[in-house]
């Protein structure tokens, strides 16, 4: 299967190494950027592009790795070809890849980083086509990558991405917020790095709303008060932490 990789950032590395290592072909790698397309296909034995024109209309898959406001764009670039396209957005509707004969979505639901190495096989991947024959092609390549394969329309797609944001994104940043707080007084981060642990070991084997502990989920209203008097001089965590205690509050009652 001759492969061509729209895209050189963290979703497009790790699904066209992926790609790679299941017995793909990795013909070329596009970016707008020629060096980081020269990146990634150096790590693949892939030619690498940097310009629409360039791209091989011949490919049997596409990948459409991009910022979801760039989908669009690269899929009027691919107008006409005949092999298999899909984009790995979480939060972009199937139908944006219409106008081909053969489309569908396979969307990684993980956080990538380039310099973070994973095993593809405990990646979920949600796929979705209207087609029932491109559904199996799509099955065939997903199960080449990971076992954990899953059918998930646009609608049910979003509200995983959307959920994921909330599970990821903003717990991501309330390590940042974390960090901020100790750094500012004086203190380690390293310290926090079990307990991150411990909750999220938690979690794999027990409901969240089962495990909530500290403050909020025991109305220690005294403990509460003491957390916003050292805030006094950060209302922006202050806002936070008093919006956070009171969902969890309303969660608990």
């Amino acid at each position: 299967m001759n492969v061509v990789c729209i895209g050189s950032g963290n979703v497009a590395t790790h699904m066209a190494h992926a790609l790679k290592k299941s017995g793909a072909n990795l013909t070329q790698i596009w970016s707008r950027s020629l060096d980081n397309a020269a990146i990634l296909g150096n790590e693949l034995e892939a030619k690498s592009i940097s310009t629409f024109q360039e791209i091989d209309r011949s490919a049997d898959l596409y990948v459409i790795a991009v910022k979801d406001d760039a989908i669009a764009e690269v899929a009027v670039a691919l107008k006409g070809v005949e092999g298999l396209v899909v984009h790995t957005s979480g939060a972009t509707d199937i139908s944006i890849l219409s106008s081909f004969k053969n489309y569908g979505v396979l969307y990684p639901l993980q956080t990538f980083s380039k310099k973070k190495q994973l095993d593809f096989a405990n990646v979920p991947l949600c796929i979705e086509s209207l087609d029932e024959s491109v559904l199996d092609k799509l099955r065939s390549v997903a199960l080449g990558l990971t076992p954990m394969v899953y059918e998930v329309d646009s609608e049910k797609r979003k509200i995983l991405h959307l959920a994921a944001v909330f599970g990821c994104n903003f717990v991501n940043h309330m390590y940042v917020l974390s960090n901020e707080l100790v750094k500012h007084h004086g203190l380690d981060f390293e310290m926090l790095k079990p307990l991150i642990m411990e909750t999220a070991v938690k979690v794999q084997t027990e409901l969240p709303i089962n495990v909530q502990t500290g403050p909020a989920v025991r109305n220690d209203e005294k403990t509460i008060l003491k957390h916003l008097e050292l805030l006094d001089q950060m209302p922006d965590l202050a806002r936070i932490y008093q919006t956070l205690s009171k969902s969890i509050k309303k969660t608990h009652s």
